[in-house]
């Protein structure tokens, strides 16, 4: 099983411009597939150090995870942390043509892993499984939901 993945999608617009919109974590919830919105902790925003709070909906379930901003590059890269260490989520973005290429990249660190076996126990690869497979479904959806968001 992989625990990294990444894609990539073509977006008409500026570099800067993309990733004003995919640094602003309060929209989120236009564009996620499980993660319905996020929060800044203390009126933060997109610079190293910050905190947010997301808030994320399946169907058999609802829960919040809090993250920490670990690369905030304007124009060039977004990256944050979920939990201490557990998984990483980041946009990259590079001029492309007249337009950007934006990368998600999701990574489920051994770290996360072991603490989802010890939190789920028997049921732990199965749990693993589901993270994984959202990540590899939810990336290419979300990158195309961004695409629509920016191109309007």
């Amino acid at each position: 099983m992989e625990f990294t993945y990444t894609d990539s999608i073509h977006v008409a617009a500026a570099p800067q411009a993309v990733y004003d919109v995919v640094s602003d974590v309060t929209r989120t919830g236009e564009w996620s597939p499980i993660c319905a919105r996020c929060e800044w902790d203390d009126g933060d925003g997109p610079r190293v150090g910050a905190h947010f709070t997301g808030f994320n909906v399946k169907p058999d379930r609802e829960w919040e995870t809090r993250s920490e901003v670990v690369a905030a590059e304007p124009g060039r890269l977004f990256r944050w942390t979920v939990s201490g260490g557990r998984v990483f989520w980041g946009f990259e973005i590079a001029p492309d043509g007249e337009g950007s290429r934006l990368t998600e990249t999701w990574e489920f660190p051994q770290v996360g892993r072991d603490f989802f076996r010890e939190r789920y126990g028997d049921r732990a690869e199965e749990e693993i499984a589901i993270r994984v497979a959202d990540a590899r479904a939810g990336i290419p959806e979300t990158l195309a939901a961004i695409k629509r968001v920016i191109e309007v």
